[in-house]
């Protein structure tokens, strides 16, 4: 699978100048549309000139803004598909009973997705999450909340404040309350996006709490609303898509955090196995 151009954006945006860097932070922050708009209706969007959207379009690898579009559109197409047209097809490549075809395409998902996710935004996080005056709050959608729920799980043993979000979206905007400015929210998120977590997320970036979303490659819309996006490959030959490389994002991270949080976290579990 060819690199989408979220991960095209990520691979280049520290070589970005300026201008070519709002470009690209204008795109996510509205993807994919602002991308299918004219050059000049993009360049106002992005308050940048014409010319640095060619070169930023130029920069991702494109021949011509055309090019651009078209690629955009391929994405908005698989952003639509459903687990019906999926299996159409994906018939004609697996057969019966063979998960090699599956498995290949998930273990490549986790390299693709790590080699596309920088540094710098792995530290940016966990410098989020390790914030002792912060409360974190989780949440996901239909097939993505047990993610949220494993990694709330594992960062509750290591340090306070977290709050994994269920229920119904009556009972998260009740907890709309409880969220501020120092405040995290991480939601999980793939297509076909959930509209109650895009409103709630909207309601929390209106107070001004910070969301790190945890989407695939063709983007949530949450990622407008987002301060760190983490796009994973979830793309397998099934009708269904594999949250494979967002669980092992999400171990990541809670070893990341771990160490970033040695004395308090070791304090906590022996705690913890003490009172068992």
């Amino acid at each position: 699978m060819l690199s989408s151009i979220t991960e095209r954006i990520a691979e280049r945006l520290d070589l970005m100048p300026a201008g070519e860097r709002r470009a690209a932070q204008a795109l996510i922050a509205n993807y994919p549309m602002i991308g299918l708009k004219t050059v000049a209706e993009f360049s106002a969007c992005a308050g940048v000139s014409s010319p640095t959207i060619l070169r930023f379009v130029a920069r991702l690898g494109f021949q011509s803004y055309p090019e651009f579009q078209s690629a955009l559109k391929d994405e908005l197409a698989a952003q639509l598909q459903s687990p019906l047209s999926r299996t159409a097809a994906s018939g004609a490549t697996a057969r019966p009973g063979d998960a090699s075809p599956a498995l290949e395409a998930t273990l490549e998902n986790i390299r693709e997705t790590y080699r596309h996710v920088p540094q710098r935004q792995i530290t940016d996080i966990v410098t989020l999450l390790a914030n002792r005056r912060a409360k974190i709050f989780l949440i996901g959608g239909r097939f993505t909340d047990p993610i949220a729920r494993y990694m709330a799980a594992h960062l509750t043993i290591i340090r306070p404040n977290i709050f994994h979000l269920s229920g119904q979206e009556n009972n998260w905007r009740d907890r709309l309350i409880d969220m501020g400015r120092r405040d995290v929210l991480l939601i999980f998120d793939i297509r076909r996006y959930q509209d109650s977590l895009v409103r709630f997320a909207e309601k929390a970036h209106q107070r001004g709490v910070q969301i790190i979303l945890f989407t695939d490659q063709w983007l949530s819309p949450i990622a407008r609303f987002s301060r760190h996006v983490i796009a994973g490959r979830t793309a397998v030959p099934s009708a269904w898509d594999s949250s494979a490389a967002l669980f092992v994002l999400v171990e990541m991270f809670i070893g990341e955090l771990t160490r970033a949080l040695e004395a308090e976290s070791a304090k906590r579990i022996r705690e913890i196995e003490a009172l068992r």
